[in-house]
């Protein structure tokens, strides 16, 4: 290759290399309506003072040789300067085995719901319309899940109204 080739060459990777970071640069700028000037960004940050001399370096590093710097760090230590989004720690939330259901309204259906009751539950008639009659009442302690949503489908089938605790 001759001297010139390889001059035009440098040239354009360069200048691709520029144009790139300008790109970067314009990304990880704050929006120019958002009022922060330069010196704004950052201000509120305490730089410990055995840190102060290395900050006021990389501040006043160009932009080229601050890209530079980060790709070294990034191979050196096997680490990614990229933006990653950190979740709040992790709830745990242990799902409920045992619920209530409590009846909260017959809706206006009382005798169907009473069936309900009478049939789900092995009440007699008089022990199904007190439960009904006296809403909101609870039906049933203690019950798996899959059993307490089968009671709720079948009181609302009904007309009536529960609340799952």
């Amino acid at each position: 290759m001759s001297d010139e080739t390889t001059n035009t060459v440098a040239e354009e990777t360069t200048s691709a290399s520029v144009e790139e970071l300008k790109e970067e640069v314009k990304r990880a700028a704050p929006a120019k309506d958002s009022g922060e000037s330069k010196e704004e960004i950052g201000a509120d940050v305490k730089v410990p003072a055995k840190f102060k001399t290395l900050v006021e370096q990389v501040e006043s590093m160009p932009v080229l040789e601050l890209n530079e710097l980060v790709k070294l760090l990034e191979k050196k230590f096997g680490v990614s300067a990229a933006v990653v989004a950190v979740a709040g720690p992790a709830v745990v939330v242990e799902e409920k085995s045992e619920f209530t259901v409590e009846l909260t309204s017959d809706g206006g259906a009382k005798i169907p719901v009473m069936k309900v009751v009478k049939e789900v539950l092995g009440l007699g008639l008089k022990e199904a319309k007190d439960l009904v009659d006296a809403v909101p009442s609870i039906l049933k302690e203690g019950m798996k899940k899959e059993e307490a949503e089968d009671l709720k489908k079948k009181i609302e089938e009904a007309g009536g109204k529960v609340t799952l605790k």
